[in-house]
């Protein structure tokens, strides 16, 4: 019998928060994003609480406007390598950006992680779309948006043939002969295309999980076309129930497509829950964090979708300025800043007003324990979500969610007890790949005969 659908549950670690405004409140530590023992801490109790992954975000690019978690804190696979060592079972998903690195580096990083972990470490394939991101690696001009899909496409084949350089049973290590391995069982990768030349193999054997699993968050056309085909899991940016339920169903619809298996691509959208014992008190956390929002902080939160332009040269009150930045949003983060126009076109929207949509939370998941689990299975049967990327809106939410929310999520069946696997492809339910080498030798030899 097919097991029942269960959501899958990632914690995005972000330190001061994902706001500009986040560490302004009382009980923050406005040190957290470079604060080990803060990161610790949040795994363990993530861990414990059988969250199916732990995600860092990433970016290469700050300025003087960049919010205080982009401004100072850690390289993704820095920190996840270091929680790798005090957990055991939750996943490492970390971002890493394929215009500004090389495939031989990643390949390298990520196999050494899921070795490291025991096979947890995930990878969240990003093309960036700051443009100040080409000024930090000598390079001439910011790729345009759909050639960095191209490079996204050949970088991901390129790291995964690599990750296959060595067959799962290579290493022999036979002291009696002196054979440390199979030479047959090594290979050569010799890629050669548009964007990169790599010849491997790869200096670090096959990793337990084969492939680290494949996370993406495509939104936009060549967006979701790439996530469809490769991605394991989709970050979904949030919005809507209607909107996501689309989402949801043109990704799988992609998916199949791609000959894909539809069921096994997750799609996970953000999930920002404020929980409390009663209406009351959610109220009134609600207002904490409206409160903590300054137009001075949204300004840059709405310009990061548009290539950090300066939103602080048009008047605040007047119209929002369409015509001025339609283009930029296209070759930054398209699929936000295409968001962000729909509001503005929809509602008249001035650029106040824009600016603080941008960072204040929805109410769909704001309420009682009851209410937010609720919702959350709403979206869950309602085919909007496979599951969600927590991420914490205050001081002490991840700890409320725990301790209020999850208990009814699991009394309905919709979460596990305890983890089943003991690997991030066994949380979310997917298979080991074959070795492409050994997949093509095979192949090979059935069509020989």
């Amino acid at each position: 019998m097919t097991a029942p659908r269960q959501l899958k549950l990632g914690f995005i670690l972000h330190g001061v928060g994902a706001g500009w405004s986040d560490w302004r409140h009382p009980q923050a530590n406005p040190l957290a994003s470079t604060d080990i023992d803060f990161y610790r801490y949040q795994a363990q109790l993530a861990e414990a609480a059988k969250f199916d992954f732990l995600f860092v975000a990433d970016s290469v690019s700050i300025n003087e406007r960049s919010s205080p978690h982009y401004l100072t804190r850690f390289e993704p696979l820095t920190i996840l390598s270091a929680l790798a060592t005090v957990t055991s079972r939750i996943g490492l998903v970390g971002t890493v950006t394929v215009s500004y690195s090389e495939p031989y580096t990643v390949a390298r990083q990520f196999a050494s992680l899921d070795h490291i972990s025991k096979g947890r470490a995930g990878w969240n394939v990003v093309t960036s779309w700051l443009s100040g991101s080409a000024d930090n690696y000598g390079k001439p001009e910011h790729p345009a948006h759909d050639v960095r899909y191209g490079i996204a496409a050949e970088h991901l084949d390129t790291v995964r043939g690599l990750w296959d350089s060595w067959e799962d049973d290579a290493v022999i290590a036979d002291r009696q002969t002196g054979r440390f391995f199979d030479p047959a069982k090594l290979h050569t990768l010799n890629h050669k295309g548009p964007h990169f030349s790599v010849k491997g193999p790869l200096n670090i054997r096959r990793a337990p999980q084969g492939h680290p699993v494949i996370f993406q968050a495509g939104a936009s056309e060549d967006g979701r076309n790439f996530a469809s085909k490769h991605a394991d899991a989709i970050f979904a940016g949030g919005g809507a129930f209607e909107e996501q339920a689309a989402y949801y169903a043109d990704v799988k619809r992609r998916a199949a497509g791609f000959g894909r298996d539809a069921d096994q691509l997750a799609v996970l959208p953000a999930l920002r829950v404020i929980v409390g014992r009663d209406e009351a008190e959610a109220e009134r956390k609600f207002d904490e964090v409206l409160a903590l929002i300054r137009i001075e902080d949204a300004l840059p939160a709405l310009a990061r979708s548009f290539d950090d332009h300066d939103f602080g040269q048009y008047p605040l009150d007047a119209p929002f300025p369409v015509d001025a930045v339609v283009a930029l949003g296209k070759q930054s983060n398209q699929s936000q800043s295409d968001r962000i126009l729909r509001w503005v076109r929809d509602e008249n929207l001035t650029l106040r007003e824009a600016a603080l949509r941008v960072l204040a939370p929805g109410r769909e998941f704001v309420g009682t324990p009851t209410k937010v689990a609720d919702s959350i299975q709403r979206w869950f049967d309602g085919r909007a979500a496979d599951g969600f990327v927590f991420f914490a809106s205050l001081p002490g939410e991840l700890e409320s969610f725990v301790e209020l929310v999850l208990p009814i999520l699991r009394e309905r069946g919709l979460f596990k007890t305890d983890y089943a696997a003991d690997t991030l492809r066994g949380h979310l339910g997917l298979p080991r790949p074959a070795n492409r080498f050994v997949q093509a030798a095979a192949e090979t030899a059935a069509s020989a005969g």
